[in-house]
């Protein structure tokens, strides 16, 4: 009788019959001139500079196995970096991924996992050019996200000018409103609280609008991860401007609101200071035609700091030290 051992672990399979598991699950896209399997891999450059970013995620602080799945996780961590890579302008083309997984991780969970990144990047485009494994009492991820220009300037954080306008692409509160949920053990029990945990479990980052603002003439751009009011701080305080918002501009999506209705909150705190659904912020000349995908929520003026109709609220977003 099978009790406790019936799943065959990444222990069963050893060190390198896991690399050889990983592998082959992952096709290697146009960029990657040398893939795993030497001591490094070689990616094409064809713009001749590079866009690299990279990111932990820990297992009890960024994802809870007991909350999400292999394949959501995977998904998550791509996201997390592709997206980096695109709100500097640039087209993501691979990820290394540094693996720390426990011996008795089930080979399933780890197959998933690793389906996971590979769709994430696919979904742009990009490959998985290599990493690394190793064991570890908790699953850990260091992902590193490569991309090309493409002959666009990158957009930094330090542009923005007082005239110009700031606006959103993606989604706001999703993820926060998820993450409640789940803390809270509400039954996600409407298709509506359904996808705020999943909005939780696996970001949808707006990935074709970061080069296209690129190409608009954006001047500051990132990603939205630690929460809008936070991240738009950083573009402030780069560029030595007062970034002002007008909350009339910010429509609240059904499942934030439901989920905001069934905890009793205020949905606005998690759209303005909510961490983790990787839309992206960018400050654009006035006068520049948008694209509908793009929603223009305030302006940018002389002074400091970031300012909500006039008044600077103290929940800004996510500090890992706070």
């Amino acid at each position: 009788m099978c009790v406790r051992r019936c799943a065959i672990t990444v222990g069963d399979l050893g060190e390198f019959g896991v690399v050889s598991r990983i592998t082959a699950r992952l096709p290697q896209g146009a960029a990657i001139i040398l893939g795993p399997g030497d001591d490094a891999a070689i990616v094409s450059a064809p713009d001749g500079r590079v866009v690299v970013s990279t990111d932990l995620l820990l297992e009890g602080r960024h994802f809870r196995r007991d909350w999400s799945g292999g394949y959501d996780v995977g998904r998550k961590a791509a996201a997390q970096n592709l997206s980096d890579v695109a709100a500097m302008g640039a087209t993501p083309t691979s990820l290394v991924v540094g693996l720390g997984i426990p011996a008795d991780l089930p080979l399933d969970w780890l197959d998933a996992l690793t389906d996971g990144i590979r769709d994430e990047c696919a979904a742009v485009g990009a490959s998985v050019a290599g990493g690394d494994v190793t064991r570890c009492d908790l699953v850990v991820l260091g992902v590193t996200a490569m991309g090309d220009l493409g002959g666009r300037r990158p957009v930094k954080r330090s542009g923005a000018a007082p005239g110009q306008v700031v606006a959103v692409a993606g989604r706001l509160g999703y993820s926060a409103a998820g993450w409640a949920l789940l803390e809270a053990g509400v039954p996600a029990d409407s298709p509506a609280l359904r996808e705020a945990v999943a909005g939780h479990r696996r970001p949808c980052p707006p990935y074709a609008m970061g080069p296209l603002a690129a190409e608009l003439g954006a001047t500051a751009m990132l990603d939205v991860s630690d929460g809008l009011l936070q991240d738009l701080g950083h573009v402030a305080e780069a560029s030595g401007v007062r970034i002002e918002l007008d909350l009339t501009r910010f429509a609240v999506a059904e499942p934030v609101a439901a989920a905001a209705k069934e905890l009793g909150t205020d949905p606005l705190e998690w759209v303005l200071a909510g961490g983790e659904d990787h839309a992206f912020a960018a400050v654009f000349p006035a006068g520049v035609r948008l694209p509908e995908a793009w929603r223009v929520v305030g302006r940018v003026c002389e002074g400091e700091g970031v300012a909500v109709d006039g008044w600077e609220p103290r929940q800004r977003g996510w500090d890992h030290f706070r």
